[in-house]
């Protein structure tokens, strides 16, 4: 029996969930964004005490490890971190697009099309890759992205289908205009940790908890207020 807790927090969705085997037992998450400082331990004392487990029942921790929100990664991942040291547990880090891609093939079920991630990174950026229904290497490797009206189109012209997903993909379809492109709303969630997570896990495939950082792909965004100016 293997159980893990898997914790996404790489976009505003703060999400928990707790899987066994495989199988989901129980998801708790919000939506409206920007309490991950707030609501995660709490998301995770709730689903714990729901399915009437303890903590240290738990085989390993996963979290979604980035790329997205600056903030929401550096808490889900001090949160990850401290579990694991308290309880002497495994750390599994798993790529938040290749999650959110693999997401949306399960909850879609298509073959035979690209799977096109999108994590918002403000204005006409975002984080994206793609991947096959293989989903072992991406077919276009983890980056930031400023999307326009020719983004994608070396994959478009050989006839490949693209699926978008996330909360950065809504945004992007008002300058893609090709009908090999499609927009699914499906969006970030702990749940499709599960399948990954438990790979890692079957495989001993761990972070080393001292050294391991979220993956930003970019230098955050740091305003300075107009009084020091």
């Amino acid at each position: 029996m293997s159980i893990i807790l898997n914790i996404e927090t790489a976009t505003p969705v703060c999400s928990v969930c707790i899987s066994e085997d495989n199988q989901e037992l129980i998801t708790k998450e919000i939506t409206e964004g920007q309490a991950h400082a707030e609501r995660l331990t709490t998301l995770i004392q709730d689903a714990i005490r729901e399915i009437n487990i303890s903590m240290a029942d738990i085989s390993a921790v996963a979290i979604s490890k980035g790329p997205g929100s600056y903030t929401g990664l550096r808490i889900g991942l001090s949160v990850a971190k401290g579990i694991c040291y308290a309880l002497d547990k495994p750390l599994i880090t798993i790529d938040s697009l290749k999650a959110l891609a693999y997401g949306t093939y399960l909850e879609t079920g298509i073959e035979d099309v690209l799977y096109c991630p999108m994590i918002d990174a403000r204005r006409m950026e975002v984080y994206t890759a793609l991947y096959d229904t293989k989903f072992e290497e991406p077919v276009l490797d983890t980056h930031a992205k400023i999307v326009d009206e020719s983004s994608f189109w070396q994959y478009i012209e050989k006839g490949y289908q693209i699926i978008l997903s996330g909360n950065g993909a809504e945004k992007c379809m008002s300058v893609l205009h090709s009908p090999n492109i499609t927009h699914s709303k499906i969006i970030s969630s702990s749940r499709f940790l599960i399948n990954l997570s438990h790979e890692s896990l079957k495989r001993q495939i761990f972070s080393d908890l001292l050294y391991i950082q979220p993956s930003y792909h970019k230098k955050p965004n740091i305003t300075v207020a107009k009084k020091k100016l």
